[in-house]
């Protein structure tokens, strides 16, 4: 079983568990735009590819598909996820299953203006949301919102570009210089679809903050839901978290993976502010939290794997404990001189 990464960038940890649960039977291939990329030091086979924005990009994919023989493909990339999506037919007719899920769901959940519909639409709670600056100030005049909001990318990734307002005049100046900081960022590709609304503005939840890895199978079945209480985050990702089981959390993560019918491990963030559970985003990939999720019990990489070669018993991976503390921590890997 050879299994190909995608936009592998800092992921080693994803890379280490897949090697562990494949045991030597099988390859892990990473690929990146550079190959100083931390993940590809820990790949069986590292390449460097274009762009994903690239015209040969897709053909790139195909030839290292065809020569390391590979079998499933995952990718750790928000920006990419629509066009491998996109591509997906075309891919899997070399024989090699693409675990990413179906563009609508893709599209849903890159897009942060339609998760807030999909969440109101499936009776999910989720903080108020406004996509023109003229309707969020029509709310805080009429005491329907109230600072402080949060102002951010309609197509966001890795908590690029959020900004916490306190007053008209901060979210003015916030509002027209998001604008420009989205266009000139790596954002600005995909936000230049509707430029115009392409920045939101939201409520900000007072509450405790969580994050969860939905589980579902390949045929966009409910498998499971693993939550975290987030201790800490640092660069837009969970630093310390702990592991938390909850029957009510629990029952709304299901209520989001039956809903969108997502392929695979869907990261996901929500608050519990007094007692009610508040979903804010879905990333329909491993995210930034997945480590403590693997730590406390649960081996989503064994999973894959086993659902790839059509085995049923799944539970046996699955040993997620509550109460398990863990903080992440930063090392260096030693790039090979001809990767520099």
């Amino acid at each position: 079983m050879n299994i190909l990464f995608t936009c592998a960038g800092r992921r080693n940890y994803l890379i280490n568990y897949f090697k562990s649960a494949l045991n030597g039977h099988g390859k892990v291939v990473a690929v990146d735009m550079q190959l100083s990329a931390p993940a590809l030091v820990d790949a069986d086979i590292a390449k460097v590819v274009p762009s994903i924005y690239d015209e040969n990009y897709i053909s790139s994919i195909i030839a290292i598909v065809e020569e390391q023989n590979i079998n499933a493909i995952i990718s750790l990339n928000d920006l990419e996820l629509p066009i491998l999506a996109e591509n997906k037919e075309k891919l899997e007719t070399l024989g090699v299953k693409v675990l990413i899920s179906p563009e609508s769901t893709i599209d849903i959940c890159f897009d942060k203006w339609k998760t807030y519909h999909f969440f109101k639409e499936n009776g999910i709670n989720t903080p108020l949301t406004f996509i023109n600056i003229a309707t969020a100030k029509k709310a805080l005049e009429k005491n329907e919102l109230k600072f402080p909001l949060i102002v951010k990318p309609r197509w966001g990734s890795a908590s690029i570009g959020i900004d916490i307002v306190h007053s008209e005049e901060e979210l003015e100046l916030s509002y027209q210089l998001q604008h420009l900081k989205v266009s000139q960022s790596i954002l600005g590709t995909v936000s230049a679809t509707d430029a115009q609304n392409s920045i939101m503005i939201q409520e900000k939840l007072n509450g405790e903050e969580f994050g969860v890895d939905i589980l579902n199978n390949f045929e966009g079945e409910f498998y499971g839901s693993f939550v975290r209480k987030k201790l800490a985050m640092r660069s837009g990702e969970t630093d310390k978290a702990v592991s938390v089981i909850n029957a009510d959390y629990n029952k709304v993560a299901e209520k989001v993976g039956r809903a969108t019918k997502h392929i695979g491990n869907m990261d996901c963030d929500f608050f519990v502010v007094d007692g009610e559970v508040y979903f804010l985003e879905m990333n329909p990939r491993f995210g930034g939290g997945y480590p403590f999720s693997h730590e406390a019990g649960i081996n989503t990489p064994a999973i894959y794997l086993a659902w790839l070669n059509h085995e049923s018993n799944m539970d046996q991976f699955n040993r997620f404990k509550d109460g398990l503390a863990f903080s992440k921590f930063d090392n260096l890997m030693p790039i090979p001189q001809e990767n520099i």
